[in-house]
């Protein structure tokens, strides 16, 4: 059965303009020229530093970009944007009142005139299959799941959700997945913050990791100390039923894990690779 779930936390900035592709591309950690109709793609915008600011998805229309991110992230996104733009023939609009964002999971996205609305723009989820895809529409569309189910599916595959799962200026892509997940391209030009997140590739530097981990009981609040053997080696983030993600030092994996009351079982997913 397929599931969709209208998710009001989401919302649209529009790129217009000869530049946007090329202006996007310079700054983010993926390849803009991938999204295509029907192909969406995710990417995340880093500081000089290769810290994690915000992410999104990219989706692509005959005359402009669309970035759906969460609305907490929208202002900063579009400033930080606009700062870079310089003389550069591009135009950011927020146009969130305009476009409802979606959720899909539990089988094939849907095509053809009677399952997609006119106005309606809907690509596979980039990171994984399994993930879904996502829909933005301009007509309110008929959900038969919540956003707390939507959550509940992507925190189960390990998907992040900007934050609390990822750390403003403090989160390495590598450490939240944005290589297994696809959302680095590694053969493109230089971007804001590319070479730490390439020497920390390369040099294999990551240390952390988010996973999925059943709590065994009510989660924790996000931001709450995970502990092992009486140190701090993580902090839970975003949370469904008994399940939340959590960013872990890799050496504390196999150890006894608890944050508050919670006795923490990490449940690494198989696409997520563990250095050795």
């Amino acid at each position: 059965m397929s599931f969709l779930a209208h998710l009001p936390q989401r919302g649209v900035i529009s790129l217009t303009g000869a530049s946007r592709v090329a202006f996007l591309n310079g700054l983010i950690s993926n390849d803009v020229t991938l999204a295509t109709p029907g192909r969406a793609v995710w990417a995340a915008l880093l500081t000089p530093q290769g810290r994690y600011l915000c992410d999104f998805f990219i989706y692509a229309e005959a005359d402009r970009l669309l970035l759906e991110t969460p609305h907490e992230a929208l202002a900063g996104l579009l400033t930080r944007l606009k700062r870079f733009r310089l003389r550069a023939p591009v135009e950011l609009t927020d146009i969130s009142s305009t476009l409802h964002v979606y959720a899909g999971w539990g089988g094939p996205a849907p095509e053809g005139a009677n399952t997609v609305p006119e106005g309606a723009i809907t690509a596979p989820d980039p990171r994984l299959p399994a993930a879904g895809w996502r829909t933005l529409s301009t007509t309110p569309l008929a959900p038969n799941a919540t956003a707390a189910d939507y959550a509940a599916h992507r925190i189960a595959l390990g998907l992040p959700d900007g934050p609390p799962d990822l750390e403003a200026e403090k989160t390495l892509l590598l450490e939240a997945g944005f290589d297994e997940l696809h959302g680095i391209a590694w053969n493109k030009g230089c971007y804001m913050g590319q070479e730490l997140t390439a020497r920390t590739k390369y040099r294999g530097l990551v240390k952390r990791r988010l996973i999925p981990v059943h709590c065994g009981a009510q989660p924790p609040p996000p931001g709450t100390p995970v502990m092992a053997d009486g140190a701090e080696v993580g902090v839970t983030g975003s949370h469904a039923g008994q399940m939340a993600l959590a960013m872990l030092r890799v050496d504390a994996l196999g150890k006894s894990l608890h944050a508050g009351a919670a006795v923490l079982q990490p449940m690494p997913p198989s696409w997520l690779r563990l250095e050795p």
